[in-house]
């Protein structure tokens, strides 16, 4: 019975915390996203070294799409307190049947689910596909793959392909996870490219916010930042822990 009453409340907890972005969003008849972390599908001997990347791949991929003002992307961290008030951030991969419970909670039309390879030698494979949360539709997987170089450049071309599968509105970026900037802005600078590496200290930060070791998390958000100065999502993330560590 008393598990019964706590799943009953963290049902009414994640709907009060989905219901004022979703209603936002139901009410400029904007499409609403959620992204579930990625998983590590790498293998050989160093397919550990990359566990925990796939959270961070998660965030790139909602920075990305949430460029696109036709769309509506739920905050990562909402998503987050979902699946642990469900207990399912330890559980490995998330079924088909379980992203349209969670994406119900989190008030989403549509749930995108995915997993990453790197090869170790400088290369990596993002697949993704999208659930329909109403009807519990599976479009077929999407891939791209590229060096390891430019991830966020890799997470731009898979945006697109995973925007174009669920049909939302084309998305006029090409560069929506680098801060929103336009290629053609007049006085725009060359982007910079994120390697591999600075994107792992990225994941590694967000695991640390999520712990709630915001010391840690603070110590490397900074590092990403020495790495990619301009990278808001990092500076956003830095002020939240920084914060909350006072």
């Amino acid at each position: 019975m008393k598990q019964i009453v706590r799943m009953a409340w963290a049902l009414v907890l994640a709907g009060a915390l989905a219901a004022p972005a979703a209603a936002a969003a139901q009410g400029a008849n904007k499409p609403v996203v959620a992204v579930l972390s990625f998983d590590n599908n790498s293998i050989g001997k160093d397919a550990a070294d990359y566990n925990g990347i796939g959270k961070g791949i998660a965030d790139f991929l909602i920075t990305d799409m949430a460029s696109n003002p036709s769309v509506a992307l739920v905050d990562r961290d909402k998503i987050q307190q979902v699946l642990q008030e469900q207990n399912l951030v330890k559980q490995g991969a998330v079924d088909p049947q379980t992203a349209v419970r969670v994406g119900k909670l989190l008030g989403a039309q549509y749930m995108v689910t995915g997993g990453f390879m790197s090869d170790g030698r400088g290369t990596m494979v993002l697949t993704a596909r999208s659930i329909n949360v109403e009807t519990g539709a599976i479009t077929n997987p999407q891939r791209v793959q590229s060096r390891t170089d430019d991830v966020l450049g890799l997470i731009a071309q898979l945006s697109g392909k995973v925007s174009k599968d669920m049909k939302l509105p084309a998305m006029d970026h090409g560069m929506g996870a680098m801060d929103n900037k336009k290629m053609g802005d007049v006085g725009a600078k060359p982007q910079q490219k994120m390697d591999l590496r600075t994107a792992m200290l990225y994941a590694k930060a967000l695991d640390a916010k999520d712990s709630g070791d915001n010391a840690k998390a603070v110590t490397l958000f900074r590092q990403v930042l020495d790495k990619f100065p301009d990278y808001t999502p990092a500076k956003q993330n830095l002020k939240k822990v920084a914060k909350s560590g006072d």
